[in-house]
């Protein structure tokens, strides 16, 4: 398939030289690699950039106007982070190709309205800004919480047809597979060395995951991902990764890993950047059975689901027995679901659907909802079907991206082992 446009209407292959929400959604490991979208931490003011020699374009130590200066994760806020989110915007909108970032998915299933609304969306956005992005399939993560890793080749393959069918433009970003990167993941090995047990152990988001895990026991894959992550992020020197609330821990220990780096092997040069945190302000959607949207309980409309599914996903939606609809988070968490749905993806409030409806019930809920749901998945649908004839230009996209985070992380690991004298 050759020529098909890039989702700002240059073909691809060409390289290249609000709606009031409900609280945020709680990322989970189960879901997504890193959560993205929204706002930001303040960087240590020895935050380094890409070593453009090594790994392409990005900002470096000696450009001091690509930060501005501002305390450690650590000792912010939630709140402070998210009014820093602003800063951070202005300075991707000044000059985005300061910027580089990390995000991806696991491969555990196709890709739903939850993940478009609270990570895609974004993604498309910051690359169309000009951001540099890095998106990983986290292959080898998919074994943290489980014991074998199903459907493995379908999945990677679903993921990317999500990613091109959404407007992930491979010839402006790099989407590749945690196994294809050997570099990577042998970067995990002095990064361990950098953190102690007990910061592992004390890692909250861990120990939520730990206890939601379907293994009987803890693998040590588990206990250590947050390390794999810092291997993930520091890989390609990332400045900027969005994450969840719940994420920052990880991110924080990144940001350890990089400054403890630097300091034991840097000899006075910052070999790794202290990523900062682009922290998600996405809305969540309720699943159609009211909980939490999930690949994994089959509640959610998929990317990929054709307009007919999407309308039997969401006449069976849970509501309640109120006849008129009101916009209300608080006590009718179902319908403002819904509304909330309908409203992001007709670009408006959701108060004002709910005005729309007034008293005409469940049932003229639904059927907004399900209309605008299908007119907004149409141009992805018809995108993701066209992709989906082409399994060849699929194994393709992955193979260039592969390729291209080899050349990256094999010219970090070089540099890590130059500055630990093990080049022999």
């Amino acid at each position: 398939m050759r020529n098909r446009a890039a989702s700002d209407g240059r073909p691809l292959g060409v390289p290249w030289s609000r709606a009031r929400a409900i609280p945020a959604a709680r990322s989970t490991h189960q879901e997504t690699f890193l959560n993205t979208t929204g706002q930001t931490t303040g960087p240590d003011t020895s935050v380094s950039g890409p070593d453009t020699s090594a790994s392409g374009p990005g900002p470096s130590a000696s450009d001091p106007g690509a930060f501005a200066s501002g305390p450690s994760t650590d000792t912010l806020g939630v709140s402070a982070a998210r009014a820093r989110s602003a800063t951070l915007e202005k300075l991707i909108l000044e000059n985005p190709g300061r910027f580089r970032v990390l995000t991806g998915d696991r491969p555990t299933g196709r890709l739903h309205l939850g993940h478009y609304f609270g990570t895609l969306r974004n993604r498309v956005r910051l690359q169309n800004l000009g951001v540099e992005m890095f998106v990983i399939i986290a292959d080898y993560q998919v074994l943290t919480d489980r014991d074998v890793a199903d459907n493995l080749t379908e999945h990677v393959e679903e993921l990317v047809l999500d990613y091109l069918a959404v407007g992930v433009d491979p010839a402006r970003g790099t989407i590749f597979t945690h196994s294809a990167v050997p570099a990577l993941n042998q970067l995990m090995l002095p990064f361990l060395s950098l953190v102690s047990v007990a910061e592992l152990n004390r890692n909250p988001t861990v120990k939520d995951e730990i206890a939601h895990s379907r293994q009987s026991a803890v693998s040590g894959l588990m206990f250590t991902y947050p390390v794999h992550q810092a291997a993930d992020i520091l890989f390609c020197k990332a400045n900027l990764v969005p994450v969840g609330q719940d994420q920052l821990p990880h991110l924080e220990l990144t940001r350890t890993v990089a400054r403890r780096f630097n300091d034991r092997y840097g000899s006075g040069t910052a070999v790794f950047p202290q990523p900062d945190a682009l922290l998600s302000s996405a809305p969540l959607l309720l699943g159609t059975d009211g909980t939490k949207m999930s690949k994994s309980r089959g509640n959610a409309v998929t990317l990929a689901a054709d307009a007919d599914e999407t309308a039997r996903l969401i006449k069976g939606a849970k509501t309640d027995p109120e006849r008129h609809i009101t916009y209300d988070p608080a006590t009718r968490p179902e319908v403002s679901s819904l509304l909330l749905l309908a409203a992001l993806c007709q670009d408006r409030p959701p108060q004002e659907v709910a005005a729309d409806i007034g008293s005409a019930g469940a049932a003229a809920l639904k059927k907004i909802v399900t209309e605008a749901v299908n007119e907004c998945l149409a141009p992805i649908r018809a995108r993701r079907a066209e992709y989906a004839r082409d399994r060849a230009y699929l194994r393709q996209v992955l193979r260039e991206g592969n390729e291209r985070a080899r050349g990256v992380a094999d010219a970090t690991l070089a540099e890590v082992r130059t500055a630990m004298n093990s080049r022999y």
